[in-house]
């Protein structure tokens, strides 16, 4: 089989990639000028608190399969996706992913990192690739990724106390090889700070939505991404969406 490419460019729209504002609150990404734009206060993603691999904030995600049960929230958001439309594979191993994108972003710590995740079993698997990011600048930049299945390079998000039914760990060899559920640009790690004491601790409850956090501590500004490349490697058991 030969390498295959998918390349955005939101020149027709968003292409079935979506925002996220906070739990249950997916909706398409905002296009302006031809590219996508996220602006903070971002939503915090506490599926994955500890013990699990820390909180997220999720910027653009792209499903890369259509999904056997989304729910109404996510549900008219996988019309008009163009990855699935176009059939493109979901092996995404050693993929080299190409962004162009500008910003200015206070980070926090924090750092703009790919994410991957898929069924395994009955549990999705979620993986954040922290040996490799992608830099924010005021001026455009175009900035190439590869996600090789090395363990080393990668950590498994797992989850929090309260959601082992769902989000579970596993390797990054399995995930990559047929990723069924989506790939996520998203800030992490975040510092998780109440504004006031939280009993049994700030991972007891889901920060930012049963309590309120100090924003001062989480990056702030905005993001924009013009293009996303995705070259595939070539690989004889490759899985497509057709």
């Amino acid at each position: 089989m030969s390498n295959v490419t998918y390349v955005e460019k939101f020149e027709d729209g968003a292409g079935g990639w979506i925002a996220w504002l906070g739990p249950s609150q997916p909706v398409p990404a905002s296009v302006e000028d031809g590219a996508l734009v996220s602006r903070s206060p971002w939503g915090i993603d506490s599926n994955h608190a500890p013990p699990g691999g820390g909180y997220l904030h999720l910027l653009f995600i792209l499903h890369t399969a259509p999904q056997p049960d989304p729910g109404p929230a996510y549900a008219p958001l996988l019309a008009g996706n163009r990855f699935i439309d176009g059939g493109y594979p979901r092996d995404f191993r050693n993929a080299r992913v190409t962004l162009r994108l500008k910003g200015e972003v206070d980070m926090q710590g924090a750092e703009l990192r790919l994410h991957c995740q898929s069924r395994v079993g009955d549990r999705a698997i979620n993986f954040v690739l922290t040996s490799q990011a992608f830099e924010v600048t005021p001026e455009w930049t175009e900035q190439t990724i590869t996600l090789a299945p090395d363990p080393a390079q990668w950590l498994c998000l797992g989850a929090r106390r309260d959601l082992t039914e769902v989000y579970g760990w596993g390797g990054i060899e399995e995930v990559l090889r047929d990723v069924d559920i989506d790939i996520i640009l998203l800030l992490h790690p975040l510092k998780i700070v109440p504004l006031a004491a939280q009993q049994g601790g700030p991972h007891a409850r889901r920060a930012g939505a049963d309590y309120e956090v100090d924003r001062s501590f989480l990056p702030s500004g905005e993001i924009r991404l013009s293009k996303v490349q995705i070259e595939f490697s070539d690989s004889s058991d490759v899985q497509t969406n057709r």
